[in-house]
């Protein structure tokens, strides 16, 4: 017996192996809780360029001197439902790592530009935000993961703000949520043109956003909290006065508020321990919000960043997913490639620090996001009711009891995490607060 279960763990040991090899973005852990598996729908995907005309060239704005304009480009991968019959694997060619250089080949479950499904009803859409530097692909986990539950999902390239492309961080603070409406704007606008094959297949006006450090950062900009006066003028920051475009109470923020979007789920929102936001801007947060955050983020701040986002958003319904110990890598970014474990010349730090977490594996905080946000997104733009029951939840996971009698029935003192297998609901934390709390 002992010999038989050596050859068994060697051989899982083997297959957790090979599939690091591969770079798999389409993990499930066997811990994993129960929303985080993938849905019953086989998916496709397809890379898109669009271009904003008319923007601001942050790059080249000088003191005293017209604004100068160009056309913005952002380049975007759409996952989406696909065609019965196509198949259920692909590959990701050319994929940048943190250092710029590095290319690398990933592997999850779409098939390159495969034919769209015919649903009856359009699917919701989902916008995805990369940090500062990041990538399309940076949270491609969750966007297969959540195209084959119908949505499909863009995920953006922000000029400027990529590995290859990283430039002055103005251009990000002041493009972050403009690219983020504009990509909006855009998949509505294609979705209505006949013959593309968005049309027919997605509702733009039943909108989810998600973004992460900077997206996270441009996602509560959207959600209707306008920076402050003081932020505006950082010597820092943007500059002649570009942020302004998002200063709390202006008009221009005001219009950039999209009744489209119904739902934000935000990954360690960058801004608030830097001085980006206060109560007065906060206030104007009308977007219900999923926070997702670690502990010991060093980044963005937890209690003076993600958790004083999360207490001071007073006029809409929000909760807060914390990791216990993580860092601000807390389940956002996919699992570290392969190659990035080695050093590169073109930075100073190990490329799989800008993906992994010293406390937490990745699988497993990426299968705990594509749960949470399931039920999130399943309520908000689904009009699921039955996923609301997946929030209903003690605070702390470590109070969590688990208790059923031999017919699988609840004791009465049995409040377990719903979704999660005994002994898996751990290090975790959900606050939860109503509008006016």
């Amino acid at each position: 017996m002992k010999t038989l279960f050596a050859i068994a763990f060697f051989g899982l040991a083997l297959q957790g192996a090979a599939m690091a090899e591969t770079n798999r973005i389409d993990q499930i852990r066997p811990d994993a809780p129960e929303l985080a598996a993938h849905g019953d729908a086989a998916i496709g995907v397809r890379t898109l360029t669009v271009t904003n005309p008319g923007q601001i060239d942050i790059l080249k704005v000088e003191a005293d001197k017209p604004l100068p304009r160009y056309d913005r480009p952002l380049t975007l991968e759409i996952w989406y439902p696909a065609a019965d019959g196509t198949g259920n694997s692909g590959t990701y060619s050319g994929v940048q790592l943190r250092d710029g250089v590095t290319t690398v080949e990933l592997t999850g479950r779409a098939v390159r530009d495969a034919a769209p499904a015919a649903p009856a009803e359009p699917y919701p859409l989902v916008i995805i935000s990369h940090g500062y530097p990041g990538n399309r692909f940076l949270m491609s986990h969750l966007g297969e993961n959540l195209a084959t539950k119908g949505y499909v999902v863009v995920s953006i390239d922000h000029t400027d703000s990529t590995y290859d492309n990283r430039a002055a961080f103005g251009s990000t603070l002041v493009n972050r949520s403009l690219d983020q409406t504009f990509v909006l704007n855009e998949i509505d606008r294609q979705s209505k043109e006949a013959g593309n094959f968005l049309n027919g297949l997605v509702d733009a006006s039943d909108t989810g956003l998600i973004g992460y450090s900077m997206g996270g950062y441009g996602a509560v900009i959207t959600s209707g909290g306008g920076v402050t006066q003081a932020s505006t003028e950082y010597p820092w920051g943007a500059p002649a006065g570009t942020l302004e475009v998002h200063l709390a109470g202006s008009e221009t923020h005001e219009a950039l508020i999209d009744p489209r979007i119904k739902a934000v789920v935000a990954f360690a929102p960058w801004g608030m321990n830097t001085g980006f936001w206060d109560a007065a801007g906060l206030a104007g947060v009308r977007k219900p919000i999923l926070f997702v955050a670690g502990s010991d983020d060093d980044v963005s701040g937890y209690e003076n960043g993600t958790k004083a986002i999360f207490d001071g958003s007073v006029n809409t319904d929000r909760y807060l997913l914390t990791f216990e110990y993580a860092n601000h890598n807390a389940a956002a970014p996919m699992p570290a490639p392969a190659e990035s474990w080695q050093p590169s010349d073109a930075v100073d730090f190990i490329p799989f620090d800008h993906y992994a977490d010293a406390v937490w594996d990745s699988v497993r905080m990426n299968n705990i996001a594509q749960h949470f946000v399931t039920a999130f997104l399943g309520q908000a733009l689904k009009g699921d009711d039955e996923m609301a029951a997946y929030f209903d939840l003690v605070e702390h996971s470590r109070d969590a009891v688990h208790a059923l009698n031999e017919d699988g029935t609840p004791k009465p003192e049995h409040n377990y995490w719903k979704g999660f297998a005994p002994r898996t609901a751990k290090g975790l934390s959900l606050m939860y607060k109503a509008k006016g709390e």
